[in-house]
């Protein structure tokens, strides 16, 4: 017998409950996960179409309470069954409840309703309303107020009519139907990047651009339907290529979603595709509440928008014509889910892409290695752009700056003399300057000021971090010691942890430049909504001499009259106690260093660091992809990280630290004893690719808002044998006897 769990209602938001039935043998072969059906539900058995998230063999209840499916659903609605397909994938691959998944890819229906914002403006030409005012009585206060205060502003929003003007509806209504004022309704679907924007004609691609669209819609029309990444430098027109893939898909009839990786990055891009695609571009983002959401996601089913711009949660646009997937600035971290399913962006592009008979476009300066290991194993089929679109702008110069021997020769100050000497030009010469605080992670690591070594853990490449109570540990393999008192390099006593903050940056700039105009862009000046638009419009407006902030100000933006960037403190990232430290520092640098004469100014870069000699910084000076991925490769390689490796992490989090202990002590058992079996069964050759166990040991994060977090991590060639061993703890799960609540969380990288 086989048994079909489903969800009903999807719309109406009732994704809480999975409800189960009988399949009939008439069926058999054709349920399966996505397929819409008809079911009995209710008191009264009416038929409703249901959604089939789960099959079984078997059922939980008494078999003669289970109803029979009616049928499959002719009339079913393909878009919702794809991206069922893609939640089940995705709790198999990632590791979450079916609900989990499911309310990640559907857009459950909130009460929400579209803010109606009004403004009540003057409809009488301006020679008759001077008149008209000078006709009003004292009993007509009310109205002289509003058509003063109109006089005045221009234009006023209706809540400060009605509120602080005390005009009431009725007289509003009788001033509209006399033709004196008019009420506008604001569209709630309309996006102000729109307001005022002109249109663009298609821009002519150079040689290596045009290479590159043709090969992709080639494919296309030949029913090939890939993976592509495209490597090029700072400023050489990935945007121009997208675009050109876009209207191929416009031109076809299909729909393109375009992943972002962060809302910085929203004002320049969208004003970009709306200049060009006009209505036909919606956006997503993380401020709009759920319904504003939702609503964006029905016009999507409707066909009323065909380009969705947005952060990863727009890879579920219910498009029913699907035909690509941009992921722009692929290497961004902010692609990973840090919720369950912990999915990455990259991934579920690709299952998504299948299931539709897409393709999928990864774009960067600075590739993740495991992306470029792909195009090196075939996988993804790799382009390059080597130049600038922009035919008179070059790659900045590079200088690197060691502030080892800035020390040495007495400068305590957060800016180099050369650095200093370079901001004072650009003021001079009217010219833009940023200044970029390599300010990553959760937490500070130590290092010497007179060496520049960072205290690392002897058995893993990671710097240690230091905790309260003076500890330094590794957290990946939980290795402990005490903060040293001096340097055990060198034996200097200038040692101690290393951080700094915008603010303190913006002020010491202040002093020393006091005639600067700085803006300073970070989480506190961004918090506000519309925060980062206003910030970046100044700047582009060249309403500012110096940009000072974190990495949201060196990602993907355009400032012609840019021509220096300085990296105040490389080692701020470099030092990160993650495997990807190394990598990036290289891509921070290089997209920082990017920032710098795109224009027809030539752009200079100071990197200030402590590490001069290390080939991230070194090779990000010399924006030497190919290079830095040779020196990477094989040290994945010899510690097993990917992408030459999958690593799972999983993490067990609970109000009790000893649970949290205890699960996942249970884990490691059980995981030992699987490993156990492998060594049993495999052949000799095949032993050195068993799974490979460390911990448990704290996470990274040891306690957040009192929750304890254990960590496990597990290793091996094939992700596959990971997703096994994900699956067989799942089916087991210990640690649901405990009785403090133990939360369980899987994360598989590579």
């Amino acid at each position: 017998m086989k048994y079909a769990g489903v969800i009903v209602d999807i719309s109406g938001g009732k994704l809480d409950r999975v409800f189960t039935y009988r399949i009939p043998a008439s069926l058999a072969g054709q349920v399966h996960i996505g397929v819409q059906v008809e079911v009995p539900f209710g008191p009264g058995n009416r038929r409703v179409s249901a959604y089939v998230v789960e099959l079984s063999d078997t059922c939980a209840y008494d078999d003669s309470q289970i109803k029979e499916l009616f049928g499959i659903d002719q009339k079913g609605v393909a878009v919702e069954s794809e991206l069922i397909r893609l939640a089940a994938w995705m709790k198999e691959e990632y590791g979450s409840s079916m609900l989990q998944a499911l309310k990640t890819v559907l857009p459950v229906r909130k009460s929400v309703a579209p803010v109606r914002k009004r403004q009540v403006r003057w409809a009488l030409p301006e020679e008759e309303r001077a008149a008209f005012l000078r006709s009003l009585t004292k009993r007509q206060a009310a109205r002289l107020r509003l058509l003063t205060a109109l006089t005045e502003e221009g234009a006023l929003p209706y809540e400060t009519v009605t509120q602080k003007l005390h005009v009431g509806a009725s007289t509003l209504r009788t001033l509209q139907e006399k033709g004196v004022i008019r009420v506008e309704e604001e569209n709630p679907y309309r996006n102000p990047i729109a307001d005022n924007v002109g249109r663009d004609q298609a821009a002519i691609l150079n040689a290596e651009q045009r290479y590159i669209a043709d090969a992709v819609c080639a494919d296309d029309q030949n029913g090939v339907h890939g993976t592509y990444l495209i490597h090029g430098v700072t400023g050489s027109g990935k945007t121009e290529v997208y675009m050109a893939l876009i209207a191929h898909m416009l031109a076809t009839g299909r729909q393109t979603i375009v992943l972002i990786p962060e809302i910085a990055l929203t004002y320049q891009t969208v004003m970009r595709f709306y200049r060009r695609f006009g209505d036909q571009v919606s956006i997503l983002n993380s401020r709009m509440s759920a319904g504003e959401r939702y609503d964006q996601f029905v016009r999507a089913k409707k066909g009323e928008i065909r380009v969705m711009v947005g952060p990863r949660s727009a890879l579920f646009t219910p498009f029913t014509h699907l035909g690509l997937i941009i992921v722009d600035e692929e290497h961004e971290t902010s692609y990973k889910s840090e919720t369950s399913p912990r999915y990455h962006a990259i991934g579920v592009a690709r299952r998504r892409a299948a299931l539709a008979r897409a393709s999928v476009v990864l774009g960067s300066a600075t590739p993740s290695v495991e992306s470029y290991y792909r195009c090196q194993t075939g996988e993804y089929r790799l382009f390059t752009l080597k130049h600038r679109a922009v035919r008179e702008a070059a790659l900045p110069t590079v200088e690197i700056v060691d502030l080892r021997k800035e020390l040495e020769a007495g400068n305590k100050s957060i800016l180099s003399r050369c650095l200093a000497e370079r901001i004072d030009e650009r003021l001079a010469r009217g010219e833009q300057s940023i200044l970029f605080l390599n300010r990553r992670g959760f937490s500070g690591f130590i290092s010497c000021r007179s060496c520049g070594k960072a205290m690392k853990c002897p058995h893993c490449d990671v710097s240690l971090t230091l905790h309260r109570g003076g500890r330094l540990i590794c957290h990946y393999c939980g290795y402990e010691e005490a903060a040293p008192q001096a340097c055990p390099s060198c034996g200097s006593r200038y040692i101690a942890g290393f951080g700094i903050g915008t603010q303190k940056v913006e002020a010491l700039v202040a002093r020393q430049f006091p005639g600067a105009r700085i803006l300073r862009m970070d989480a506190d000046t961004t918090a506000a909504k519309g925060g980062h638009e206003a910030i970046l419009s100044a700047f582009a407006d060249e309403r500012a001499d110096i940009l000072i902030g974190t990495q949201m100000i060196v990602k993907g933006h355009d400032f012609p009259k840019v021509t220096l960037v300085g990296v105040l403190a490389a080692d701020l990232s470099l030092h990160g106690s993650y495997y990807e430290a190394s990598e990036r520092t290289f891509q921070l640098l290089t997209q920082a260093a990017g920032r710098a004469g795109r224009g027809r100014l030539p752009g200079q870069v100071v990197i200030q660091t402590y590490s001069p000699e290390h080939y991230s910084i070194r090779l990000a000076a010399d924006q030497d992809y190919e290079g830095f991925y040779e020196e990477e490769l094989p040290y994945r390689q010899m510690l097993h990280y990917p992408p030459v490796y999958a690593m799972m992490t999983i993490l067990f989090a609970s109000r009790d630290e000893t649970a949290a202990e205890r699960a996942a002590r249970t884990a490691e058992a059980l995981v030992d004893r699987y490993i156990g079996r492998w060594k049993e069964t495999a052949a000799v050759l095949d032993r050195a690719r068993e799974p490979e166990l460390i911990g448990p040991c704290d996470a990274p994060v040891s306690k957040i808002s009192d929750i304890y977090r254990k960590t496990l991590y597990i290793k091996h060639v094939d992700r596959r044998v990971l997703v096994t061993i994900k699956n067989g703890l799942e089916s087991l799960s210990p640690w649901k006897s405990e009785r403090t609540e133990v939360a369980v969380q899987y994360d598989i990288s590579g």
